[in-house]
């Protein structure tokens, strides 16, 4: 596969921009970068696609074109339009309510801020010797979240469908019944 060099750094670009541009807390900036990832990705899907040959119709010979790239490309033109409305929407409603397009701080991020490193260490001092000793796998294990019953362990249910002896089961349940 050739690809060309010049197409290589202009998506290198556009995606370097677009993401420059969605750290911004301006959001008219976030919708640009967000667009601009959007071109770049279906770029790089071009890019990836290869050599164009035939439509893959049946019985063509020769080289024919991988239609997969293609569909992916419709599939992120149409995402990319999609959350473009939505964010359009948006910086409309957030004009509409403050005159503005900005993300302001709310109290959370201001208190997050001024949180000092000394605080921070003391969350994490926080954890006990019991915690690392906790098992990760529950498999096996008494506490384990999930408990797996069968329907012939559950006591309100009686089934009447027959049951296979070879897998250690009677063939009569506690009542009594044959159930083969």
């Amino acid at each position: 596969m050739d690809a060309s060099l010049t197409l290589i750094v202009i998506m290198a670009v556009l995606f370097a921009c677009g993401v420059y541009a969605m750290m911004e807390r301006s959001l008219t900036r976030v919708l640009i970068g967000f667009l601009l990832l959007g071109n770049a990705t279906n770029l790089l899907l071009l890019i990836v696609m290869g050599m164009p040959g035939k439509a893959p119709f049946y019985d063509e010979e020769g080289a024919v074109s991988d239609p997969l790239p293609q569909a992916l490309t419709l599939t992120a033109i149409v995402i990319t339009f999609a959350v473009s409305a939505f964010l359009l929407a948006l910086i409309y409603r957030s004009w509409q309510l403050g005159q503005a397009d900005t993300v302001e701080d709310d109290e959370e991020d201001i208190a997050l801020r001024e949180r000092t490193d000394a605080e921070d260490e003391l969350f994490d001092d926080e954890s006990t010797s019991d915690e690392e000793d906790a098992p990760t796998d529950f498999v096996g294990v008494v506490t384990s979240p999930i408990t797996v019953l069968h329907m012939r362990d559950h006591p309100a249910i009686h089934d009447d469908a027959p049951v296979d002896v070879a897998d250690g089961y009677s063939a009569s349940d506690d009542d009594g019944e044959d159930r083969t």
